[in-house]
């Protein structure tokens, strides 16, 4: 029995017990993403000239809150007219789409660091209105829509037509950065 027990320690003893080991590669992927989406309460917006001062100074329709972001990072918010010009559909009449400002600002929830343009002139080609070099979650942006004084559409109205209105859609686009 005792040569059991020593020849067992012996076998033990030259028996060499390690551990193993292996890697596994972990990654984690990140990819861009970017929602933008506009106030449903605010998807028809109005310059309404009613008096003639609102012709003599302008009008504004400020939409607080207008756009709400969500970015995993830096980005662009662009709009642009669906053509160059505002037309009424009865008349085939237009006035020009860059004769209506849009300013951005900050929201009741900010984009940090984000930078707003103040005068924007509408156009069909798309124009940067907001840009971040951080992203956000359910941030808001203030739009106001600014339309021309100076009695600019005093020949637009047409008889019969009460009010007269023009239209045309616009599109905004973000863009990661």
């Amino acid at each position: 029995m005792k040569k059991i027990i020593i020849a067992s320690f012996l076998v033990l003893g030259f028996v060499k017990v390690s551990a193993q080991t292996n890697t596994v590669t972990l990654n984690v992927k990140l990819s861009p993403i970017q929602t933008l989406v506009v106030n449903n309460a605010q998807k028809t917006v109005n310059l309404e000239y009613s008096t003639t001062a609102n012709y003599k100074d302008g009008v504004t329709s400020t939409n607080a809150d207008h756009l709400s972001i969500y970015s995993t990072g830096g980005f662009e918010v662009k709009v642009k007219s669906a053509s160059a010009a505002l037309n009424n559909a009865a008349s085939g009449k237009n006035i020009e789409a860059n004769t209506i400002g849009i300013k951005a600002t900050a929201g009741s929830e900010a984009v940090t660091g984000a930078q707003y343009s103040q005068n924007v002139k509408l156009s069909a080609t798309e124009t940067t209105i907001v840009t971040s070099s951080t992203g956000g979650v359910d941030k808001k942006i203030n739009i106001d829509y600014i339309g021309a004084g100076a009695d600019a559409y005093i020949n637009n109205y047409i008889a019969g037509q009460n009010p007269t209105v023009y239209t045309t859609e616009l599109t905004y686009t973000i863009v990661s950065k």
